[in-house]
């Protein structure tokens, strides 16, 4: 049985044009101990479909309704404010873009680490400065019993990467939403980060949701990819048989508009020419036919079809793209 199972879910916000329809119908299941990538450009529907599942959707003026979201067979959508409150920290929890606005500049590493602590796992004070401690010792940051005292801004931006990690693993959840978290740091730092998470990932057997733009970091990191564009998934699959094979114009030109070092002499990028769909009023056929550049014939007078190949990979597409052999 799957750790989250997401079934159709839908979330809408009003607004004074008209309802934006920012997650249509998304679909996918994140097994134990797998990390699992959401790529897809700005406003294709990342973060909102992260912030839908941690239930920090506001309502008003966003709507959020689902077939299913259940993790660990607790169904999501029918917590109380108050129920919620206690799973997320505990069960679940999420590492925001940018840590400087997501810390509290007015206080201490300390005081913010052991807050989460005190309030999910009922622990005295000395016992949460102990915890708090090894949290930071395991994210690596040095002299941890000194830093307690410091504040964020004393910080450089991937020690408060390394912070928002050890706050959001501090109760030991099951799963873990990475937003953009390494977007703002530089490679070396990146790498870091990625180390990190996959030897948490395989010494607790935490489940990780990673969304970025940033193909390389998910070819590095992730097990499973799912490419979403104008709120809905296009295409999915393990990550080598997705990379090798992309079944659907909008992975392909994005892998076209990304560089690679493995080719076999110097490559032009191709750029994803226009703008992304208005989600008030979306394309009822393909949302990426005005910006496909292998689109066909039947692409103009009806909507895709999921397409499935080999090893659970499949794609949203009309146009046969997927190449023969198996991948690399």
């Amino acid at each position: 049985m799957p750790l989250l199972t997401v079934r159709n879910l839908r979330t809408r916000f009003a607004t004074d044009r008209g309802t934006v329809n920012a997650v249509n119908g998304v679909s996918f299941d994140l097994e134990e101990g797998e990390i699992l990538g959401l790529v897809g450009e700005s406003g294709s529907g990342k973060s909102v479909t992260a912030l839908s599942i941690m239930r920090l959707v506001p309502d008003p003026p966003g709507r959020v309704t689902a077939d299913a979201m259940t993790l660990d067979g607790t169904d999501l959508l029918r917590l109380s404010e108050t129920e919620v409150r206690e799973f997320r920290g505990a069960r679940m929890a999420m590492v925001f873009q940018d840590p400087m606005r997501s810390l509290n500049p007015v206080l201490t590493i300390g005081r913010q680490l052991t807050e989460v602590l005190r309030r999910h796992q009922k622990i005295d004070g000395m016992a949460a400065r102990t915890r708090a401690i090894e949290l930071l010792e395991m994210v690596g940051i040095p002299s941890a019993e000194k830093r307690l005292t410091a504040y964020p801004h004393q910080f450089s931006g991937g020690m408060r990467q390394r912070v928002m990690i050890a706050i959001a693993l501090s109760c030991n959840p099951r799963l873990l939403i990475a937003d953009e978290a390494t977007t703002a740091l530089d490679v070396t730092i990146q790498a870091q980060i990625i180390d990190l998470v996959k030897r948490l990932t395989r010494e607790r057997g935490t489940s990780v949701i990673w969304i970025s733009h940033d193909l390389g970091v998910v070819a590095g990191l992730c097990d499973r990819v799912n490419v979403m564009y104008a709120g809905n998934i296009v295409e999915s699959g393990p990550i080598r048989e997705l990379f090798h094979r992309p079944s659907h114009g909008y992975t392909l030109g994005l892998m076209r508009s990304t560089p690679r070092i493995d080719g076999q002499g110097p490559r032009r990028l191709t750029p994803i020419e226009g703008m992304p769909p208005n989600l008030i009023d979306p394309n009822p056929l393909c949302p990426f036919l005005p910006r496909c550049r292998v689109s066909v014939g039947d692409c103009r007078v009806r909507p895709p079809v999921r397409r499935d190949f080999d090893g659970g990979h499949w794609a949203a597409c009309l146009a046969d793209l997927a190449p023969p052999g198996p991948p690399r």
